[in-house]
C-alpha cells in the first residue's frame, strides 16, 4: 500500500483538493520571492485541451481522440499520415517536456537546457554520437514509408508547438525560464530515431561486467573471479528454447533440428585457472584464454590475457600482463568510466545483475479462453512520469491507405507502438542481455594507434557543447577502427601512464592506453522499420520478417495470435568473436585476433513456434544450452530465477488439467516469493542463537511462507540478515572501486592476484560508486553464487575479519549468526526496537522523481513535481521485481515499469496498468493516477474495438484540417 494519500481523481472533487494542493505550494512559493511569478495560471496554462475541435495542419481528413478516464487516448484516422500526425500531436499535448529532454539526451546537448553540470554527460555522448548514427540511420537505411510516417509524427509535434511559449508547454519550462532563456525548437524525424539508441544503452549487456571483472583482479584471483560469475545452471533453471539447433542441411535455425553434435560451451574460449602452485590449463585449448591464479603460469594455444602473477605464454599474441601491473593503471581507467557510467542512469536507469523483464505466453489448449495468454512486465528504473505511454492508433477502414489497427505502449517522441498488439496478433519485449559491447586497450602515439604492425591515423571530429549561462566547450573526438575513444572523456581516463598493463609480449606502453568502446548500436540500422512492420504483422511469417530488422536492442520476442499460435524469436546485431576472445574483459585493441569477426545471421537465431510444452517464458535466462548452439550470445545471462519461478507457477496450474484464466495471469505477475529464502531459511533457523534480541528477530521467521509483502516482518528481517550476509561473505572482499562511496574499510593493500601478506600495514579505502550500482547487488548472479558455495560450511568465502564488536568468522554459520546480529541492529536502527512493528514496505519504498528538475532542481520544484513514497512488496530476483541494491540500502531501484496481460483475440478482456499515467503535468488528474492501482497489482481494463472505447471514452477531441 501507498505510503502517501492516493492521488487526486479525475472528478470535480479530485480538482477542487488539486487547487488547494496548488494554492498551499503557491503559498510557501511566495514566502521565498517567487509567489509573483508562479500562479495557478501558471500550473494549469500547459494542461491539454482535450474535447472540442482543433484545427491541425496538413490533416487530409477529421481525426478523432478519444480518453478514457485515466487519459489514455484513442485516436481514430483514415490514412497513415493522419494517424501519425495526429500522435505526434497528442503526446505532445502529454509529454513534450519529457520528449525534448530526450533528445536533449541523445544529442548530448543537456548543457543547453541545464547548465555545465551536464556537461561531463555531453562529451561522453557527444563520443558516442547517437545523434550521428540516428541521422545516417534515417538518410541510408531506413525505408520511405518509415521516413513518412516520422515526418508525418514530427509535422503533428510541431504544429502543437506553433505559437505556444514554453510556460505553454510545461511547467518545468517556466521554471526553467527562471535561469536560462531556453525556448524549444521544432521536431525533427531523426529526433524519434535516436531515442532507440538511449534504450539500446539501456539496455547494451555486459559492459559493466566487463569492467567489473578486470577491476576484481586487484584483489582477487582468477579463480575467486570466476566464482564471482558462475556458469549458468541448464539443469536447474530451464533456458528459453528447450529444443532445436542449426540445420546442417540448410544452414538455418531450426525449431524441430537435433544438433549433429554437443558445442563446447563458449565456442570462443573458455578460462584455465591454476591454484598458487598450478599451471593454468584451459579445457578447450585450441582457443582458450590462459590466466594463471598466485605463481602460476597461464598457457593457452590460442591468443588471451593472462591476468595471473607469471607470464602468459601461447602460440599466438597472449598478453602476459601481471596483476601488480594491472591494479593501478587499468583499474583507474576502468574506474574513472565507472564514474561517467554512473552519471547516465539518472535518466536512464540503473542496469545490474538483477534488473530485466518479464514476459510469457501459454497456449490456448492451457487457458480457460481456449486462445493464447500473453503477459509482458518490462523492468527499468522508475522515472516521473512513466517510460510509457499508453495509446490506441485505430484506422477506421484498414486498407493500403491506412494500415494500422493497434493499441499498447509507445514511447514519448516516436511514432507507432512499441509492445501490444494489433487485430491479429500480440507481442511482448524482455532484453535478451546479448553481449554487444566490448571496451578494447588501445597502444597510442601521437595522433596514431597501433594495430597489428601498423600505426594507424585516428578518425576525428570536433564538437561544440553550448552551455547555458556559461561559454561553449570544445571537444576532439578521436575514433579508432574498434570505435570511440571513451577514456578521452575523463582527465584520469587520457592516459594510463608508467602503470598501464604490458607484458613482454605486449607493445611498449609509451604514452599509455587509451580504451574504445565497440558496441552494434554505433552502425546504423533498420530497428525503425521493425515498429511499423510488427505494428503491421499479420502472421508469424510477418511478425518474423519485421524482427529481422529489429537490430538493436537486441531484445526476446514472444508472439501469439488469434488462430492460437504461439512464438517466439530472438532478434539482434550480434557478433561473431574471433577465436581465442569471449568479450568478458577488455581486450588488446592492437591485436587483430581479437576483432569482431561478422554478425550471427538472422536464420541462425534461435526461435520457437508452438513448442510442445505449450508455454514460453523469457525473464532474462539463458536462450538456448550453449552446448546445443554454436554461437556464443553472452557469458552473462540472468541466472533464471525468476524465469524458472514462472515456469513453476505455470506447470503448477496446468497440471491434472488445470486451465489459466487472465487473473491467474495478472496474479502470477505480483508473485512475490524469495527465491533466496527459500535455499537460507533452513540454515537460519537452525542458527544457535543465544542473543535475547536476536533470537526476538530470529523468531519472526518461524513459519513464514517466503512471501515478501509490504506489511511483512519476516520479509523485513530476512533481506537485512541477506543483504549483511552479503556484505560480509563478498562485499568487503571487493575492491574499492565497485563499493559503496563513501564507506570506507580498513584493508590491506592489494599484492597481485594472491593472499594478502598479514604483516602488511591496514590502510583506509573508501567505495567508489554509486549505491545504485555498487556490488555485490543482490540479483540472481549471487543467489548462484551462494548456491554454488552454501553446502561447504568452510569456503574461505565465510571468513571475514574481526571487528571491535565482533569476533572473526571461519565457517558458514558463524557467518551467518554474525548477519543476523548485525541485521536486527541495523533494523533496530531504522525501524524500531519494536519487531512486532517492522515491515518490508517500510524498508521498501519507492520515490518518483521527475528526471530532470525533481533530481537536480530547487526543493520547492521537487515538492511539485515528485510523488511518493509508497511502500512496495516484492524485492530482487523475484517475479514482481521490484528491485533494490544490496550494496546501496533497501530502497526501490528498478519495477515492472508497465504490467499487462493480453486476452489474444477477445481483445476487450485484455488488461492493462502503467507506473505512473498519461500525462506528464504536474497537478494533472492523470499524472500518477494509475500508481496506487500499479503498488497494489490492479490492472486497468483495455478496451479495443471500436464498440469498447466508445463505451470507456470520457473526453472526445476532433483534429480537423
Amino acid at each position: 500500500m501507498p505510503a502517501n494519500t492516493a492521488p487526486p481523481s479525475g472528478k470535480k472533487k479530485g480538482r477542487r483538493a488539486r487547487l488547494i494542493v496548488i494554492v498551499l505550494v503557491l503559498a510557501l512559493v511566495a514566502g521565498v520571492g517567487y509567489g509573483a511569478y508562479w500562479g495557478v495560471s501558471t500550473v494549469r496554462a500547459s494542461f491539454p485541451q482535450t474535447t472540442g475541435t482543433i484545427k491541425l495542419a496538413g490533416l487530409s481528413g477529421s481525426v478523432e481522440v478519444r480518453r478514457d478516464s485515466y487519459g489514455i487516448p484513442q485516436i481514430y484516422a483514415d490514412t497513415d499520415q493522419d494517424l501519425f500526425r495526429a500522435q505526434g500531436f497528442v503526446q505532445a499535448q502529454d509529454r513534450f517536456w519529457e520528449m525534448d529532454v530526450r533528445r536533449h539526451l541523445t544529442a548530448g546537448r543537456l548543457s543547453e537546457m541545464f547548465g555545465k553540470g551536464q556537461v561531463k554527460t555531453d562529451t561522453f555522448l557527444r563520443t558516442l554520437d547517437w545523434r550521428g548514427v540516428a541521422q545516417k540511420e534515417y538518410d541510408t537505411q531506413l525505408s520511405a514509408e518509415t521516413k513518412k510516417n516520422l515526418q508525418a509524427y514530427a509535422d503533428g509535434v510541431n504544429a502543437y508547438l506553433d505559437g505556444r511559449d514554453g510556460k505553454d508547454i510545461s511547467v518545468e519550462y517556466a521554471a526553467l525560464k527562471l535561469t536560462n532563456d531556453y525556448k524549444p525548437e521544432k521536431w525533427s524525424p531523426v529526433d524519434s530515431v535516436a531515442w532507440l539508441k538511449a534504450m539500446a544503452w539501456d539496455l547494451r549487456g555486459n559492459m559493466q561486467d566487463e569492467i567489473d571483472r578486470s577491476l576484481m583482479t586487484s584483489r582477487l584471483s582468477q579463480k575467486q573471479i570466476d566464482e564471482l560469475y558462475p556458469s549458468y545452471s541448464y539443469s536447474r533453471n530451464q533456458p528459453i528454447v528447450s529444443a532445436g539447433g542449426i540445420d546442417p542441411a540448410s544452414g538455418k535455425y531450426d525449431p524441430a533440428a537435433e544438433p549433429t553434435s554437443e558445442f563446447p560451451g563458449d565456442t570462443s574460449g573458455d578460462t584455465g585457472t591454476g591454484d598458487t602452485t598450478e599451471q593454468g590449463q584451459g579445457t578447450n585449448p585450441s582457443t582458450d584464454v590462459g590466466t594463471g591464479d598466485g605463481t602460476g603460469t597461464g598457457t593457452g594455444t590460442g591468443t588471451g590475457l593472462g591476468t595471473g602473477t607469471g607470464t602468459g605464454t601461447g602460440t599466438g599474441t597472449n598478453v602476459g600482463y601481471t596483476a601488480s601491473e594491472a591494479t593501478e593503471g587499468l583499474a583507474s581507467q576502468l574506474t574513472a568510466l565507472t564514474s561517467t557510467l554512473d552519471e547516465m542512469p539518472a535518466l536512464l536507469g540503473p542496469s545490474g545483475s538483477g534488473i530485466g523483464s518479464n514476459s510469457w505466453v501459454v497456449a490456448g489448449r492451457y487457458t480457460t479462453t481456449d486462445k493464447p495468454l500473453l503477459a509482458n512486465d518490462p523492468h527499468l528504473a522508475p522515472q516521473l512520469p512513466s517510460l510509457w505511454y499508453q495509446m490506441g492508433l485505430h484506422c477506421r477502414t484498414v486498407s493500403a491507405a491506412c494500415k494500422y489497427d493497434v493499441a499498447g505502449y509507445t514511447f514519448s517522441g516516436m511514432p507507432g507502438v512499441i509492445i501490444g498488439h494489433n487485430q491479429n496478433i500480440s507481442w511482448g519485449f524482455t532484453n535478451l542481455g546479448a553481449d554487444v559491447t566490448d571496451l578494447y586497450l588501445e597502444k597510442v602515439s601521437g595522433d596514431t594507434y597501433l594495430y597489428g604492425d601498423k600505426e594507424v591515423k585516428f578518425k576525428t571530429r570536433e564538437e561544440t557543447i553550448k552551455v547555458a549561462g556559461g561559454a561553449s566547450r570544445k571537444i576532439t573526438v578521436r575514433s579508432t577502427g574498434h570505435g570511440p575513444v571513451v577514456s578521452d572523456r575523463d582527465s584520469e581516463l587520457k592516459k594510463v601512464g608508467e602503470k598501464a598493463p604490458v607484458g613482454d609480449v605486449a607493445p611498449d606502453r609509451g604514452d599509455g592506453y587509451a580504451v574504445s568502446l565497440q558496441w552494434t548500436a554505433l552502425e546504423p540500422g533498420k530497428s525503425m522499420d521493425a515498429v511499423f512492420e510488427i505494428n503491421r504483422a499479420a502472421d508469424f511469417d510477418q511478425f518474423r520478417k519485421g524482427a529481422e530488422h529489429f537490430e538493436v536492442p537486441s531484445q526476446n520476442l514472444i508472439y501469439a495470435d488469434t488462430k492460437g499460435n504461439i512464438g517466439y524469436q530472438a532478434p539482434g546485431k550480434i557478433p561473431v568473436r574471433s577465436k581465442g576472445f569471449d568479450g568478458r574483459t577488455p581486450a588488446p585493441g592492437w591485436d587483430p585476433a581479437y576483432k569482431w569477426d561478422r554478425y550471427i545471421p538472422f536464420d541462425e537465431l534461435p526461435y520457437e513456434y508452438n513448442p510442445k510444452r505449450g508455454y514460453i517464458v523469457t525473464a532474462n535466462q539463458a536462450v538456448i544450452d550453449a552446448k546445443k548452439y554454436p554461437y556464443t550470445l553472452t557469458e552473462d545471462w540472468g541466472y533464471g530465477a525468476r524465469s524458472q519461478r514462472i515456469v513453476d507457477l505455470i506447470d503448477s496450474k496446468i497440471k491434472d488439467g488445470g486451465k489459466i484464466s487472465t487473473e491467474d495471469m495478472g496474479s502470477m505477475q505480483m508473485d512475490n516469493s524469495s527465491q533466496i529464502a527459500k535455499l537460507l531459511m533452513p540454515y537460519l533457523l537452525k542458527a544457535d542463537i543465544t542473543e535475547p534480541s536476536v533470537r526476538e528477530a530470529q523468531k519472526l521467521l518461524e513459519g513464514w511462507d517466503y512471501t515478501q509483502e509490504a506489511d511483512s516482518g519476516a520479509a523485513a528481517y530476512f533481506n537485512a540478515v541477506w543483504r549483511n550476509i552479503l556484505m560480509l561473505a563478498f562485499g568487503d572482499k571487493l575492491p574499492k572501486e565497485l563499493r559503496v562511496k563513501g564507506e570506507c574499510l580498513n584493508v590491506r593493500p592489494a599484492n597481485g592476484s594472491g593472499p594478502v601478506d598479514d604483516n602488511q600495514r591496514l590502510v583506509r579505502e573508501c567505495g567508489q560508486r554509486a549505491p545504485d550500482q555498487a556490488q555485490p547487488d543482490g540479483g540472481d548472479r549471487w543467489i548462484q553464487v551462494v548456491q554454488n558455495i552454501i553446502k561447504d560450511e568452510n569456503s574461505p568465502w565465510w571468513s571475514s575479519p574481526a571487528t571491535r564488536k565482533d569476533e572473526a568468522t571461519k565457517t558458514r554459520d558463524q557467518l551467518f549468526a554474525r548477519a543476523m546480529q548485525d541485521a536486527r541492529w541495523e533494523l533496530t536502527a531504522k525501524l524500531g526496537k519494536d519487531v512486532s512493528s517492522w515491515s518490508w514496505g517500510r524498508l521498501h519504498q519507492l520515490q518518483l522523481e521527475n528526471q530532470t528538475l525533481g533530481t537536480s532542481g530547487p526543493g520547492i520544484l521537487k515538492q511539485m513535481l515528485n510523488r511518493g513514497p509508497w511502500n512496495l512488496g516484492g524485492g530482487e530476483a523475484t517475479v514482481n521485481a521490484t528491485g533494490w541494491n544490496a550494496a546501496g540500502g533497501y530502497h526501490v531501484v528498478w519495477v515492472p515499469s508497465m504490467r499487462m496481460v493480453v486476452n489474444v483475440g477477445d481483445w476487450d478482456k485484455s488488461r492493462w496498468i502503467n507506473l505512473t499515467g498519461a500525462s506528464g503535468h504536474a497537478y494533472s488528474a492523470h499524472y500518477t493516477d494509475q500508481t496506487d492501482k500499479w503498488a497494489n497489482g490492479e490492472l486497468l481494463d483495455w478496451s479495443f474495438g471500436d464498440a469498447a472505447v466508445k463505451r470507456s471514452t470520457t473526453d472526445t477531441l476532433t483534429l480537423t484540417k
